[in-house]
């Protein structure tokens, strides 16, 4: 079986790498601008314990939106199934961050992966935690076992800089009562989390508590319950890319989650987790080539939950 990762690995990796890159990267956080537009990289580890990478795995990226499954892993730890009477569970349609179906739900976001449920959940790890920046960051430090994990705090000025968009939704769901903290404390929690960063072996290594059934992989530990992380599973298949979500299913066919960075974890449940990073963006805000590569595994390897 490890030749036999190997070689779709590398098959769908060399495809990929030749294919025109239409993406553009995401200029409007600076610091992401100044990414080489050329980078590419994948890791798969397995539950078994097979680890295999290629092209640059080894090199950091900002993980940005797929941070957001761990702030609600953390969440819905403590809160159990209360979390659900904050933020909702359906596919938005709308882009990440739009805050049309803000008025019609009455505040409530439609999804914890799109930017309004994600400021939700922070608001969540705030009331319930004695210090969310700390907090979280010990338990994503113990999660991936990377003790020296911290935030970047020039990325996460950078997008401090330009977020008005998230500034106008955290005041805006802060008006229908479901933000319970001061929206600047909420704001200033949510660009720390996002301005994390690993390279594609860490992120698939973190990831694997995911596909082992919530526990995480090198000691077995739980972190959250096998039917928690049946949900978790559920929700990045529908929500996990935003309004491309539909399009990732369908052509995919794994639970998924994507970052304006340019990575994309997914996995295959009591298989593999696997993290691509190739920062230029499709129109959607998706990895263009990561998209295109996790295409291609799942298709020709067959190697997809369907």
């Amino acid at each position: 079986m490890a030749s036999d990762y190997s070689d779709i690995l590398e098959k769908a990796y060399q495809r990929t790498k030749a294919l025109n890159d239409e993406g553009k990267l995401a200029t409007y956080i600076p610091e992401l601008a100044n990414v080489d537009p050329d980078m590419f990289g994948i890791h798969m580890t397995t539950t078994e314990g097979l680890e295999l990478g290629n092209g640059n795995y080894l090199e950091k990226f900002s993980l940005q939106s797929i941070v957001k499954v761990l702030t609600l892993t953390l969440a819905y730890k403590i809160l159990g199934e209360k979390i659900w009477g904050r933020v909702g569970v359906e596919p938005s349609g709308t882009k990440f961050d739009s805050l049309i179906l803000l008025e019609t739900n009455h505040g409530i976001p439609r999804n914890p992966f799109e930017n309004s449920g994600a400021i939700v959940i922070c608001d969540i790890l705030i009331s319930n935690l004695n210090d969310a920046n700390k907090d979280f960051l010990a338990f994503v430090r113990e999660l991936s076992n990377l003790p020296d994990l911290n935030y970047s705090e020039k990325i996460a000025s950078s997008e401090k800089a330009g977020g008005y968009r998230n500034v106008a939704m955290c005041n805006f769901i802060k008006s229908f009562g479901n933000i319970e903290n001061d929206p600047t404390e909420v704001l200033d929690f949510y660009f720390n989390i996002c301005s994390l960063e690993m390279n594609c072996q860490q992120l698939a290594q973190t990831f694997t508590f995911l596909a082992n059934g919530g526990r995480k992989l090198s000691d077995q530990k739980e972190i959250i319950s096998p039917s928690q992380s049946k949900r978790i599973n559920a929700l990045m298949l529908t929500c996990g890319f935003y309004d491309e979500s539909g399009e990732f299913a369908f052509k995919v066919g794994l639970p998924g989650k994507s970052g304006v960075g340019g990575g994309i974890v997914a996995l295959y449940p009591h298989n593999y987790a696997i993290a691509v990073w190739s920062p230029k963006l499709n129109p959607k805000g998706n990895s263009y080539k990561g998209m295109k590569f996790l295409e291609e595994l799942t298709t020709y390897s067959e190697l997809t939950i369907f």
